[in-house]
């Protein structure tokens, strides 16, 4: 194929390397991250990582010249069992292609930035060895993301989600026997298992619905089939399905009562709170409901709880923030509110609008937690480390150090 026939028609066939790249960046780092510098792994995932970017720009610019087109790629066959015939298949149309390049733009600067952050943090923790791994943890959640938001099926997308969920689950512990200023501590341990075992209990509610839609919806899990069915089955089971599915949201997208766990998240290096529960694993939830808006256009019953969660979360989760002395718990509190906006949107049916807020909101609160990362570096371990320096000098600052412990 020559490249002036492939711009005119598209480059849908590097839709598989947006998995690929970043599961090569982390079996590479995985295998000789060892024998390698801390730059060349870092170095390693963010090329997996900017190569994933530069698939999901040629991929975006594959569906503006097709007009919006939906187009499918077939990886292999999957499940095949019975009447179930789930093959592994990604889905380019505008709304995959926007979330690429969200999760694949955000990410990539967010690794360029971690390794300057884990350079500082491993030495601050005489760990240096965990290095290599923060950096195979961060590919494992692009390759997870990616599978994520161009699944061509609930499955395909639900194999996404879990993994998003797992290495939520090991970045937030990745200081599992530690706190922020090294100290003994399981509380970032605490903090993780409580994110797993909240997102599990969303996962039932996303399971329950998969299992009815399995049932009732044509005994598929493929989008357009399920969309299909879903004209002629009865309504109360759409809103069964649909309100499930709500549950499924509110434990990935922290909304009440499943937000519990996003402020304790905080634990987690700042990259990760920057890349995971600011810009882009949270935001799992809204791309869900506007993936789903066939279903949820058929009940409006189901579109007002939607709307109405998000509504009163959104208010819920500011005024807690006004009353955080952390830094981090704050944007955390804030990031609550804003995913609220976004769940309000796109449950009164503004996806465009929920999709739009869920962009921008990616890139300023990634921002603002990159931002809290360099100051967290800068005043707290900078108080710390004059402390061994200079006794006499450094008293003020000794108290001021004290002080910000106790307040931790």
């Amino acid at each position: 194929m020559h490249l002036s026939e492939t711009v005119q028609t598209g480059f849908y066939f590097l839709t598989p390397m947006l998995v690929f790249f970043p599961v090569i960046g982390l079996l590479i780092n995985t295998i000789f991250g060892k024998r390698m510098s801390e730059n060349q792994v870092g170095a390693i995932a963010s090329i997996a990582a900017g190569a994933t970017f530069v698939v999901s720009v040629l991929l975006a610019y594959s569906v503006s010249i097709n007009h919006g087109e939906l187009m499918r790629w077939q990886l292999a066959e999957w499940i095949h069992i019975g009447e179930l015939k789930l093959d592994w298949t990604f889905r380019i149309d505008s709304l995959s292609a926007t979330m690429m390049l969200v999760v694949s733009g955000v990410g990539t600067l967010i690794h360029i930035y971690a390794i300057g952050y884990m350079h500082e943090d491993v030495r601050f923790k005489h760990e240096e060895g965990r290095f290599n791994r923060f950096f195979i943890y961060l590919n494992l959640f692009i390759a997870s993301m990616m599978i994520l938001v161009s699944g061509d099926s609930y499955l395909m997308l639900f194999v996404g989600w879990e993994g998003v969920g797992l290495c939520s689950f090991l970045l937030i512990g990745f200081w599992f026997e530690m706190d922020t200023l090294a100290r003994p501590s399981w509380a970032n341990s605490d903090a993780a298992k409580k994110a797993f075992i909240v997102n599990r209990i969303g996962d039932f509610g996303f399971l329950i619905a998969g299992f009815l839609m399995f049932w009732h919806l044509g005994n598929s899990f493929q989008f357009d089939s399920v969309f299909e069915a879903a004209k002629n089955a009865p309504p109360e089971i759409i809103v069964a399905i649909t309100l499930f599915m709500l549950v499924g949201v509110a434990g990935k997208s922290a909304q009440i009562p499943l937000y519990v766990w996003l402020p304790d998240a905080m634990a987690g290096p700042t990259p990760v709170s920057a890349l995971i529960h600011a810009a882009t694993m949270v935001t799992a939830g809204v791309y869900l409901i506007t993936r789903s808006f066939p279903l949820y256009d058929l009940v409006h019953e189901a579109q007002n709880i939607v709307a109405l969660v998000g509504a009163v979360t959104a208010l819920f989760a500011a005024t807690i923030a006004v009353g955080q002395y952390d830094i981090k718990k704050v944007l955390a509190y804030s990031t609550i509110s804003q995913l609220g906006f976004m769940v309000a949107a796109v449950g009164m049916g503004a996806y465009v609008a929920g999709m739009f807020h869920l962009i921008t909101h990616a890139f300023f609160k990634a921002l603002l937690f990159l931002s809290a990362g360099s100051v967290i570096l800068g005043v707290e371990r900078g108080h710390h480390a004059h402390e061994h320096h200079d006794h006499h000098e450094e008293k003020p600052k000794k108290k001021l150090g004290k002080k910000k412990k106790e307040e931790d």
